[in-house]
């Protein structure tokens, strides 16, 4: 199952920790019944870049970066149930993702850091611009450079 696990950029040096994620669910697919597989990836992924702001808040940032990180990756359909948050896209994890399950990392751009920041602080306008930002992809291979010191 492709999951997309909200962090933060601190995490990109360490071992991802968040346990709940979001995934395309038989729940997201029931309620949104004539989306494609891509469009529900998408609401997906979402989702969980509005977890990232979340996390922003309560861990804050690593030197200074507050971008949204959203690592996308492939667990066993057994290690992910969905979750009771009442959101469709909900799972809990078994355990942490190992990073050789990372297939990819969306992380916003660098333009985005005072709108993230804002947003994680609580403040609704800000929030709203975050969400109209795309988040740039990343192969795994390069998040030793996403987010330079």
């Amino acid at each position: 199952m492709r999951i997309y696990l909200p962090s933060v950029a601190a995490e990109l040096s360490g071992t991802p920790s968040a346990l709940l994620a979001h995934a395309v669910t038989d729940a997201l697919r029931a309620e949104l019944t004539d989306e494609d597989d891509e469009t529900l990836e998408m609401i997906a992924l979402l989702a969980a870049a509005d977890d990232s702001v979340r996390l922003v808040g309560e861990r804050g940032s690593a030197a200074g970066r507050t971008r949204r990180v959203v690592l996308a990756a492939d667990v066993p359909d057994s290690d992910a149930t969905p979750a009771a948050t009442g959101l469709p896209t909900a799972v809990e994890l078994a355990g942490p993702v190992d990073w050789s399950d990372v297939r990819a990392i969306h992380v916003d751009e660098t333009d985005a850091e005072g709108d993230v920041a804002a947003a994680a602080a609580g403040d609704d306008d800000a929030f709203e611009r975050v969400v109209d930002l795309d988040l740039l992809w990343y192969d795994p291979a390069e998040r030793d450079r996403i987010l330079p010191a």
